[in-house]
């Protein structure tokens, strides 16, 4: 069965709209967190729908769920998912993992200036992803 990346359109498509939104007034601090949100379930549905492609395709799909995700990213990158490198997406993890500890300001706009490059990780996995099914 084709998986549906239907949900993972969405998220990129409303993490872009926030981004643009965040962009027209940087002081908003409720636009800003609201786009921090929308990276979160952007960067959970990216790494889950990953994983999940990389098991459609695999003789074993045990062994790609019990991958670490260093591992996950680099057979991503070996099977041309993904473009970025294990360092991009280790940004991104710390990103996600700044989000989900603790809130200040100063990690907010940490976290807020790398939404762009995973935006355009997201959304080139998002088109590779598809382009393969």
């Amino acid at each position: 069965m084709p998986l549906d990346f239907t949900p993972l359109a969405n998220a990129v498509a409303r993490l872009d709209e926030g981004l643009s939104r965040y962009r027209m007034d940087v002081s908003d601090g409720q636009i800003r967190d609201g786009l921090i949100q929308r990276f979160e379930f952007t960067y959970d549905l990216a790494h889950k729908m990953l994983r999940r492609a990389l098991e459609q395709g695999a003789a074993n799909p045990e062994e790609v769920d019990r991958m670490t995700f260093p591992a996950l990213i680099r057979t991503g990158v070996e099977q041309g998912l993904v473009a970025g490198e294990w360092a991009d997406w280790r940004t991104f993890r710390e990103m996600r993992n700044i989000t989900s500890h603790t809130y200040d300001e100063a990690k907010a706009v940490q976290v807020v200036e790398g939404i762009p490059a995973f935006l355009n990780e997201a959304r080139g996995l998002l088109e590779r992803l598809e382009a393969q099914a």
